[in-house]
C-alpha cells in the first residue's frame, strides 16, 4: 500500500526533520523561559512540561518539591506502577522511556466505578481513585484531568491510605482545579504528610503536560 503513496508538493517553508524539530524546540524553551528558580535536577522536567503546553510562562506557576525528581526516578527504576486518572494521561506515557517496563494503570472503565460514583455522589474519576489502593504504596501518581480525583486521593491519604512515592498533580479546569492543587501544595503543612510532587498553580494543566512530566521523570535523557 505504501508504495502507491507520494508526498504532496511542499508549498510551505517549514522544518520537517523530526530530530531537528525536537532539538530546536528545547533550545527555544531554554532561550525564552526563565528557569533560574527551578531546582537543578528538575530543569529537564520543567522544560518538558513547557514543551507539553507551548507556554514558556508556565514556569512561574510550577511548584516542584525539592525531592521530587530523585524520589520519583528511584521509584520508577525500582518498578513502581504509574496510576493515572485518565486514559489520555496513560496513553501519553512513552513506554520506551520507562526504566523498568513499569505498569501504567487507569481504572475509569472498571465495572465498579459507575456504581461507586453514584453511591458516593462524586465523579467517576474520583471513584476510580479508590481502586488504586492495592497499588498505591510507592506508586507514582499522574492526575491531569480531574480535580475531584486529586481531592479524593488526598482525602484517602489523610484517612490513612498507603503513601505513593510521588504525585504529578496537574488537573486542568475552572472548577476545583486551582483549589485541588493548593491542597496538594499544603498537604505537608496542613497534615504533616510530605509526599514529593509537582503541580501548576491556577487553572492550567491537562493530560499532555502530565504525561510530559512523567516522561521527564522516567529518565534523565532529554
Amino acid at each position: 500500500m505504501t508504495a502507491s503513496l507520494t508526498r504532496p508538493t511542499k508549498r510551505y517553508d517549514y522544518v520537517d526533520d523530526g530530530a531537528a524539530i525536537y532539538a530546536a524546540s528545547f533550545a527555544t524553551i531554554r532561550r525564552e523561559a526563565d528557569l533560574s528558580a527551578i531546582p537543578d535536577d528538575a530543569e529537564k522536567l520543567a522544560v518538558r512540561m513547557i514543551h507539553g503546553t507551548g507556554q514558556p510562562d508556565l514556569v512561574k506557576d510550577l511548584v516542584i518539591h525539592p525531592n521530587l525528581v530523585r524520589i520519583a526516578r528511584a521509584a520508577l527504576r525500582g518498578g513502581a506502577p504509574i496510576l493515572c486518572d485518565a486514559y489520555m494521561v496513560a496513553t501519553g506515557v512513552t513506554a520506551s522511556r520507562l526504566p523498568a517496563g513499569n505498569d501504567v494503570h487507569c481504572f475509569l472503565r472498571d465495572g465498579n466505578v459507575r456504581a461507586l460514583a453514584a453511591e458516593w455522589q462524586t465523579t467517576r474519576a474520583a471513584a476510580a481513585v479508590s481502586l488504586w489502593e492495592p497499588y498505591l504504596e510507592g506508586a507514582v501518581i499522574a492526575i491531569g484531568n480531574a480535580p475531584t480525583a486529586l481531592f479524593h486521593l488526598l482525602e484517602m491519604i489523610i484517612d490513612g491510605a498507603p503513601l505513593p512515592a510521588a504525585i504529578v498533580g496537574c488537573p486542568v479546569g475552572f472548577i476545583g482545579a486551582t483549589e485541588s492543587k493548593e491542597a496538594l501544595i499544603g498537604l505537608a503543612r496542613d497534615h504533616g504528610i510530605d509526599i514529593p510532587f509537582v503541580t501548576i498553580r491556577g487553572r492550567r494543566g491537562g493530560s499532555a503536560i502530565t504525561s510530559s512530566a512523567l516522561n521527564a521523570l522516567a529518565t534523565e535523557a532529554e
